[in-house]
């Protein structure tokens, strides 16, 4: 069978929403984004609040749903 005749019911069909968690999930985990925390040269920076840290989390979910277009 090739890959034009597969069936569409062989895999479950993502809506844009998990596509923006997964993309989210994806940024956050790969660059560290919203932990905050200092940087080379920066030291004795305080880290970000658990708030603090959901709520950019969010923010970034929600820049992540406006690419995938389901705003």
């Amino acid at each position: 069978m090739a890959a034009e005749e597969t069936k569409s019911g062989d895999h479950p069909k993502m809506n844009r929403n998990e596509i923006a968690l997964d993309m989210m999930k994806f940024i956050a985990l790969t660059t560290g984004y919203g932990k905050g925390g200092g940087g080379t040269g920066f030291a004795g920076k305080a880290g970000r609040t658990p708030e603090e840290y959901a709520d950019s989390l969010v923010q970034l979910f929600e820049r992540c749903r406006g690419v995938v277009g389901t705003d």
